[in-house]
């Protein structure tokens, strides 16, 4: 370690001195909800017969066709880092390589980083600033590790709650999700990574998200989806990430209504444009679209591109535009002419802080009764559920990161006790050996080892005593691709998932504690015997797996024990948790496994019982009322423990605030009861609910969520006064007083909501969000808000005019704590 303070260290202690300095019982804050920068123009041009700077262009003169095409495409890294994407440089010209990564909450490679907690966990925290430095975080880190381009943030809006990438994204609502975007962009590219947006656009799902064809009016389109990737453009982001699926019609990565009408003419991006990976379909439709670059090989964009080329049928300047976009981000980047500043170390303390931070700001209070929280000292706790012991930093896929650590709840919690304080399992997760006697003839089904170069071989039979339900859980050593073949009656147990399917496996069910790769398969099993053949290979370095189960009676006894270290203790702090992946999408919003039931039974034992929820969206709760407290967490980081402890015993206030209406049930949200709007039908997947997402369709329809959007509680309570509102050519200047009306310091984040304007003919929310603030206020203390609501967000898109149009005329705004707890109104003139 040295004694140079690296710049995210910067960051931190600029952010503490330029707090210390503010002062006064009462300040003038203005919301960081401006709307839209006016889109950068930076960049190279993107017509195809425009030029660049004069270093891009001379290297494109110099360049030959095979050279040009090398760049156009990924390729296999002579040296990896375990990074997701390479593209090989012209060595001949000194272009260098690029070397892209994922990185959602983290960078993705072979190395340790940093494990930040979710997006939508940073989103949860209102805070624009705490984005960009939770950027600069990946983009510090992204270039001490190797690489040059992250492949994030992503900026789908979450349309449904089954989305398998709810956490990776931000909200429902497309100001909050601008906003924190293109914060998280300015920090991660102000340390010299060039930020990837994704996924362009319309990917709202996993299910069938390769081919599924998305159909979306203009007006929802703009208004809602398209709001975050323009931001992103506006703040400079070098890169753009075509999604999977089709937009009217035509694949996103080929789509020129997306890539050149309204990326490049419209918002004026001149970055470079790259297919997610294996999202291409077309050579010459694909690059004279707007496509400049196709990942992660060069099936379309390899030899096919160049015997275009050499044919006639794709003229070379489309190739040189390409090529000119890409460079031209390199050039920005000072990657070709070596003014890149050197590649710094990593600085993992001030990682941690920062995940610790967000960590803590982003937890959600959604309900506490009784004051059931903060926990006090006194008797013994009681912690219940196998997230309890096991952290829970991040869901699976290409959000995955390898944490420098990562405590588990149970032990910060005792750490932090008085008392004394006990643990249950609960819920089993890894199964539980298969009794013995159900295995003839018998073997070690705990622990059997296949050495390197053998085979091994299992014929025999699986007795059950009676007809039940199994979970079987397989536990293996080897890669996926490796592991044991398991027949129960012929059946394959742990068939291979089709496509890349293997390659996203879940957060935390997959794994088991000491290591070994978990696969899980329920079926219903007759009484008696069952035919059971294993195949196992132990390859080039061996082979050890478990096959375990997990029953109606095995659930039925860890919930018994739970229930008693429930009746035993005084408090009660329940883990429950929810496994979400790149690849899939949920089918229920329920909790999976038997944990309601668990969570029914421990409340009904124990009522002092907060239940954390580390879930990647929207959960039903059953047993609400029951509780006495619920935290949402979502997925935390490697800090989640610390800051999950933190908020439980009261060390810091919970800052979060929902970012998402939390739906009562599988029948009450936004696509419930029609597989047109979700998951498709035939292949097509209508958004038919047009601008009606979210917390709006809630209000449209008068359906009542179960927790709204913008809703969190604190350790005190405010309260909300003194509202005016006046109309000026930026927008509405809204200002109104916040005071801590309670007897501790807590975090406010008043919300400012929009009424219908009169004078459009076009359909329109109830009410939008027009801007935020978060606050940190004393006991006692006071503060004069002032929120700007730009003119864009008081605007609406005319598809007929193919432009925004001004929502004139008086207008309705609230000030409140959610989108249904409104405190204030009052109404504005808009455009006079």
């Amino acid at each position: 370690m040295t004694d140079t303070v690296s710049p995210v260290s910067r960051s931190l202690v600029s952010r503490r001195s330029a707090l210390s300095l503010l002062g006064g019982a009462i300040a003038v804050a203005t919301a960081a909800t401006s709307g839209l920068t006016p889109p950068s123009r930076a960049y190279a041009a993107d017509r195809p017969d425009q030029g660049a700077g004069p270093r891009v262009e001379g290297l494109i003169a110099r360049l030959t066709l095979d050279e040009k095409i090398t760049l156009l495409h990924g390729a296999t890294d002579p040296e990896p880092l375990g990074q997701a994407g390479y593209v090989p440089g012209v060595k001949r010209l000194g272009i260098p390589p690029l070397r892209l990564a994922d990185g959602p909450a983290g960078v993705r490679v072979t190395r340790h980083a940093t494990a930040l907690p979710a997006p939508v966990l940073l989103a949860s925290a209102f805070d624009p600033d705490l984005a960009r430095r939770y950027g600069r975080v990946i983009g510090h880190e992204g270039r001490a590790l190797g690489q040059d381009v992250l492949l994030s943030p992503m900026v789908n809006l979450i349309r449904t709650p089954y989305a398998g990438r709810n956490f990776e994204t931000f909200s429902e609502d497309p100001l909050l999700s601008a906003d924190v975007v293109a914060a998280e962009i300015e920090g991660i590219q102000g340390e010299g990574l060039v930020a990837t947006v994704k996924h362009y656009a319309m990917n709202n799902q996993e299910k069938d998200r390769t081919s599924v064809d998305v159909r979306v009016g203009e007006q929802p389109l703009h208004e809602l989806e398209l709001r975050g990737f323009e931001a992103a453009v506006g703040v400079g982001v070098g890169a753009v990430m075509g999604a999977y699926n089709k937009v009217d019609g035509t694949y996103a990565c080929e789509n020129k209504t997306l890539l050149t009408d309204i990326l490049r003419e419209q918002w004026g991006f001149g970055g470079l444009v790259m297919t997610d990976w294996f999202a291409a379909h077309s050579t010459r439709k694909a690059l004279t679209a707007g496509l400049d670059m196709e990942m992660p090989d060069g099936t379309y964009f390899g030899r096919p591109l160049k015997s275009a080329v050499r044919g006639g049928s794709v003229p070379e300047r489309y190739v040189d535009r390409a090529v000119r976009r890409i460079l031209s981000v390199m050039d920005r980047f000072g990657l070709l002419d070596g003014s890149v500043p050197p590649r710094p170390d990593r600085d993992a303390e001030a990682g941690a802080a920062v995940a610790l931070e967000v960590a803590k700001a982003g937890a959600t209070l959604l309900r506490n009764e009784r004051r059931t929280l903060p926990l006090t000292g006194d008797g013994t706790l009681a912690v219940i559920g196998p997230t309890g012991t096991l952290p829970f930093v991040s869901g699976g896929g290409s959000a995955y990161v390898v944490p420098d650590h990562a405590d588990s709840p149970l032990d910060t919690i005792k750490a932090r006790a008085d008392g004394e304080v006990t643990y249950a399992l609960g819920e089993d997760l890894f199964g539980k050996a298969v009794p013995a006697s159900a295995l003839s003839p018998a073997f070690d089904s705990e622990g059997r080892q296949v050495g390197a170069g053998q085979d091994w071989t299992y014929d025999g039979t699986l007795t059950v005593s009676a007809a039940e339900e199994w979970t079987v859980v397989l536990h293996f050593s080897s890669a996926p691709v490796d592991r044991p073949k398991v027949l129960l009656d012929g059946e394959e147990l742990f068939p291979l998932a089709p496509g890349h399917g293997e390659y996203f496996p879940g957060g935390l069910v997959n794994a088991a504690p000491d290591g070994l790769t978990m696969r899980r398969k329920t079926l219903k099993l007759t009484e008696g015997a069952h035919k059971l053949r294993i195949t196992a290979q132990g390859g080039d370095a061996g082979l050890l797996f478990r096959l375990r189960h997990i029953t109606a009676a095995t659930r039925a006894q860890d919930v018994a024990e739970a229930v008693k270290a429930a009746r035993d203790a005084r408090h009660v702090v329940l883990f429950a948790y929810e496994d979400a992946t790149e690849g899939q999408d949920r089918t229920t919003i329920a909790l999976p496994g038997d944990q309601d039931r668990l969570i029914e039974a421990v409340t009904a034992a124990n009522p002092r019982t907060t239940v954390v929820l580390n879930t990647s969206s929207a959960t039903s709760m059953p047993w609400l009322e029951r509780t006495g407290a619920v935290l949402q967490m979502y997925y935390p980081g490697q800090e989640g423990a610390a800051a999950t402890t933190a908020v439980l015993f009261g060390d810091c206030d919970p800052g979060g605030r929902l970012t998402q209406s939390f739906p009562v049930d599988d029948d009450h949200h936004p696509v419930a009861g029609d597989p047109r709007r979700h998951p498709g039908l035939n292949g097509t997947e209508e958004y038919s609910e047009g601008i009606h997402a979210g917390y709006r369709w809630y209000d449209a329809e008068g359906v009542r969520p179960l927790f709204p959007f913008g809703h969190g509680l604190s350790y005190t309570s405010f309260a909300y006064e003194d509202v005016s509102a006046h109309w000026n050519r930026h927008g509405l200047d809204v200002m109104f007083d916040v005071r801590n009306t309670g007897r501790r310091e807590g975090v406010a984040v008043p919300q400012v909501y929009v009424g219908r304007s009169p004078d459009l003919r076009l359909d329109q929310a109830v009410r939008a969000l027009g801007g935020y603030r978060r606050l940190a206020l004393l006991p006692g203390e006071r503060r004069r808000v002032a929120v700007r609501v730009a003119a864009r967000t008081l605007s609406s898109w005319d598809a007929e005019r193919h432009d925004w149009v001004l929502g004139t005329g008086r207008r309705t705004v609230w000030v409140g704590a959610s989108s249904r707890d409104l405190r204030l109104r009052t109404s504005v003139e808009v455009g006079k």
